[in-house]
């Protein structure tokens, strides 16, 4: 057994990995001790990176118009057909649409071969969903796309403001080296500022429930305050900044009472004044934000009015201060520097960067072949998929997203998709929504076979090593791309072997002509990196941009000196003027939307819904509702209900949260078509943008909330691999799949129970319909519509049914087991038969809904435990094991002890008190 190192593909923190492998398997994962983004730590997902991998589900042979093909053939169609889009239609009528999952040398060479030699600015990617606006406003004020602060910031400040973050959930590592960080330094505060209560509030000295979309009024509030109360950096703004008079000026457009701010965001007036005072008063600040600030269609201003009030209280550019902005991708960054955005060029080169055309057509060319790039720039993601809906458009290539579940307004994209001529798609998996739309499949390599570079929220490069050989004929991006420009003729642009080479000519270009002092300085430069071997490129360690020969060992801060990326090094404070969400609400759509990720999962799952321990926390859709507003509406908890949008409804399973504001609800964005029938946020949702940085409003949506009228629920268990399992999802209102150890668990639910009457199926009939294994054993209550069935085949568990609501459920790991025993060829004993449609063990205890999922504690065991005396996390975790690996569950595990604690009180006061004697 031997270690390699490696980097999480998750979020942008980017977590340096030691994966385990032996023979020829990697058997688990550890954190790198010695990686400076995690130090050791890994939060749940990455500790499982190793159990979503295997070849089952993967793609591995080319398809051409359905039918597999080998290589020679693929390639060969995707180059004739581009070509002829090309030639046919012009040089725009050809697309790509890319992603932060791929490497930064595949963004490279897909960036090349489309805006350089194809001709084409059509190319864009899933960035834009998450970090444009973030990037727009850094540019307008800094001067470049440069994160100002790193990690050890978070860790030096005084005071850190989180502002449309869930970083216990979204980022756990790093939220773990701020509550760390906050347990060291008693006078560090966090101030945490979101609609919702999440867990990132356990660590909260002070927390701001704010209305959505209200970001930029408080800010520009914060601003005006610190100008009214003295609490400028005066000296520091004539030095180094420009345009503060005009920000102020319109900062105090609105009412600047402290009141009146705090009506308009919907916020305890004191409060707000405390984090004024508290922001104004403190040199050390680092704020951090991310999609709860970015995606809004007025994100840019909002990241902007946070930098104002940096840089008016000179609180950049030194230890422990600086607007931070969390990466959600583990390469967004890295795509943004080779110009994976439409509106850039290569290596932080906009079209509109001086010279930058002539520049980067000078570097790519070579000997006999001329670069052919574009005049100006692309059409956004949004603007993309319109374009393919009115034809303009008629061949994209997709690589490594889903856009049919992502993107805002999600049918008219699938339709968009369905009517495009040509629609080329490099992915892994070998089921996902987008690839029925697909005339073209390249199965491309995943974690732990992908060889190259990211780089994360803090500039930092690190490698990402391919450690395992991709699964049958599956390639790497690169390799793909490179020999399709080979086929276009462009074959000496793009002789590549190795992603050394890659990297090689991106650090080249990245300092070609970037000369301090000129029109065409560029404060991304890894030209420090340039001419690396291979050994050397395969031993690269972790270091931040900017690297260069006068700094070979990187940057870890950025503007120390107050010099800004700027043509005269001058920060910008830029004037914003607030303004709501675009998606209003109205009588027939009165709640507001907000859409989020959940702790143990990722994107559209097809990743994170390989490991079933994953899917423990969060098993199903849901919709989350304040209990008020679960009255109103008549749901209750863990009711199935129906939130209706602009162009489509969403099903999930209601939990009722007071950390809900009232009139607001939330779902999760990463259920799809291959794990629920109807629970695609993206459906919900208008296709707005800031029209600044092109990125949709996905935070704010307005919808409808009805109970889902049905008659019956179910739950069946199926193995692995039976025939026939999934055909009965188009006969249910609603079904949902969790992935199990050794089955797939399908929640079910249908008939009617409204005036239509309740129509409840014959269930042996309907288990002979869709199941190939005769019902062995059941249980049936014709009166209450209950029944329990199990069927056996050769005394092993094939699939077990119970028909009822899931509170009814015992917990499902007995019956589990038993499945993976079947697939092990075992049958079951007498004694586990007689147990089976109880489905646990005699006197079993049900461990309750799993709460850690790194050690897959459930809620009734840790309930259990504080009653018997572990009232803290310490004990808890010294008993059970949770809370003592990534940490995610410890702000569950204070919310259980609180509960408990409540429960306690309320009981004694409800005992009666020992009635008095008067012995007088």
């Amino acid at each position: 057994m031997h270690q390699a190192r490696t980097t999480c593909p998750y979020c942008g923190v980017g977590c340096g990995v030691l994966a385990c492998v032996e023979n020829d398997r990697i058997t688990g994962v550890d954190g790198d001790a010695d990686h400076p983004a995690n130090f050791g730590r890994l939060c749940v997902k990455g500790s499982a990176l190793h159990e979503t991998l295997g070849d089952h589900g993967r793609l591995t042979r080319p398809r051409v118009d359905g039918a597999e093909v080998d290589w020679e053939t693929a390639l060969d169609a995707v180059a004739d057909r581009l070509q002829a889009t090309r030639r046919d239609h012009g040089k725009g009528a050809v697309a790509a649409y890319l992603s932060g999952q791929l490497l930064t040398e595949d963004y490279y060479v897909a960036n090349k071969l489309f805006k350089g030699f194809l001709g084409t600015p059509h190319l864009d990617t899933n960035s834009r969903l998450c970090m444009a606006s973030a990037v727009a406003a850094y540019k307008r004020s800094l001067g470049a796309d440069a994160v100002p602060c790193n990690y050890e910031d978070i860790e030096e400040a005084e005071l850190v403001v989180l502002v449309g973050s869930n970083l216990a959930w979204n980022h756990p590592v790093l939220y773990q080296r701020l509550r760390t960080a906050k347990s060291r330094n008693p006078l560090m505060r966090v101030v945490v500022i979101d609609p919702r209560v999440t867990d990132t509030c356990e660590i909260a000295d002070l927390y701001l429930g704010l209305k959505p979309g209200s970001d930029a009024r408080l800010f520009n509030g914060l601003l005006a305050w610190m100008a009214d109360k003295g609490r400028l950096d005066r000296v520091y703004l004539e030095k180094h900044t420009t345009g503060f008079d005009d920000a102020l000026a319109t900062a105090r457009e609105g009412d600047g009472a402290v009141e009146a701010i705090a009506a308009d965001c919907d916020v305890d007036p004191e409060r707000l004044e405390t984090f004024f005072y508290w922001f104004a008063s403190q040199l050390h600040v680092v704020t951090l934000y991310s999609q709860g600030i970015n995606q809004s269609s007025s994100g840019t201003d909002k990241c902007n009015a946070i930098i104002n009030c940096h840089l008016a209280g000179g609180k950049i550019g030194l230890p422990g201060a600086g607007p931070f902005s969390i990466t959600g991708q583990p390469n967004a960054m890295g795509g943004r520097e080779v110009g994976g955005l439409a509106n850039q060029l290569a290596a932080h080169m906009d079209y509109h960067s001086p010279g930058a055309i002539d520049r980067v057509t000078r570097f790519w060319a070579t000997q006999h072949l001329a670069p052919d790039v574009p005049d100006g720039p692309g059409h956004k993601a949004l603007e993309l998929f319109e374009a393919i809906e009115r034809g303009e458009v008629r061949a994209v290539w997709i690589m490594a997203t889903n856009p049919a579940v992502s993107l805002p307004d999600v049918h008219r994209v699938r339709r968009a998709l369905a009517k495009c001529p040509l629609v080329i798609v490099s992915e892994c998996v070998a089921d996902t929504d987008l690839l029925p739309y697909a005339d073209i499949v390249l199965p491309a390599s995943g974690w732990s076979e992908k060889d190259g570079t990211v780089t994360n929220s803090e500039r930092r490069i690190s490698r990402q090593r391919g450690i395992l050989p991709p699964p049958g004929e599956a390639r790497h991006d690169w390799w793909i791309i490179t020999q399709v420009a080979r086929r276009l003729g462009f074959g000496e642009a793009f002789a590549y072997e190795h992603p050394g080479e890659i990297f090689d000519e991106h650090a080249r270009l990245s300092g070609f002509e970037n000369q301090a002092g000129t029109d065409s300085a560029r404060l991304f430069d890894i030209s420090g990196l340039a001419g690396l071997d291979r050994a050397a490129y395969d031993a690269l360690a972790p270091i931040q941009w900017p690297v260069t020969a006068d700094v070979p060992h990187g940057t870890a801060r950025l503007f120390e000196d107050g010099r800004f990326a700027t043509p005269d090094g001058l920060a910008r404070l830029i004037p914003v003027r607030p303004h709501g969400p675009r998606q209003t609400l109205s009588g027939t759509r009165p709640l507001r939307l907000n859409t989020g990720r959940v702790r143990d999962q990722w994107h559209t799952m097809t990743r994170t819904g390989r490991a079933p321990r994953l899917m423990n926390h969060r098993a199903e859709p849901f919709i989350e509702v304040e209990p008020g507003d679960a009255e109103a509406w008549g749901v209750h908890d863990q009711q199935l209900a129906r939130l209706t949008g602009a162009g489509g409804d969403y099903i999930g399973r209601v939990r009722v949260s007071k950390a809900q504001r009232r009139g607001e609800v939330f779902v999760p964005m990463h259920w799809t078509g291959q794990f629920s029938g109807r629970a695609s946020m993206g459906g919900l949702l208008e296709a707005h943008r800031d029209p600044v940085s092109g990125q949709p409003e996905s935070k704010h949506g307005a919808v409808s909330l009805e109970p889902l009228a049905a008659g019956w629920e179910a739950t069946l268990l199926v193995a692995d691999g039976l025939e026939g399992a999934a055909d009965w999802c188009d006969a249910t209102r609603y079904w949902a799949r969790i992935p199990l150890g050794g089955c797939q668990r399908w929640q079910l639910a249908g008939g009617r129970a409204d005036a239509h009457g309740d129509t409840r199926p014959d269930w042996l009939a309907w288990l002979a319909q869709y199941l190939p294994v005769a019902p062995t054993l059941w249980c049936e209550d014709p009166a209450s519509g209950r029944l329990r069935a199990a069927g056996l085949e050769a005394g092993r568990l094939r699939w077990w049914l119970m028909v009822g609501p899931p509170a009814e459920l015992p917990g499902l790991a007995w019956l589990d087991e038993r499945f993976q025993e079947a697939a092990r060829g075992d049958a079951l004993d007498a004694a586990r038969r007689r147990r089976l449609l109880a489905g646990c063990d005699d006197g079993a205890a049900d461990s309750g809904p799993v709460v850690c999922s790194c050690h897959q504690v459930g809620r009734a065991t840790i309930v259990s435990a504080i009653h018997a005396g572990d009232t803290s996390v310490e004990a808890l975790g010294a008993r059970l094991a949770c809370g003592t690996q990534c940490g995610s569950c410890i702000p569950e595990l204070k919310s259980l002890i609180e509960e408990c604690a409540e429960e306690e009180r309320a009981h004694a006061r409800a005992e009666p008190k020992p009635e008095s004697i008067d012995v007088a």
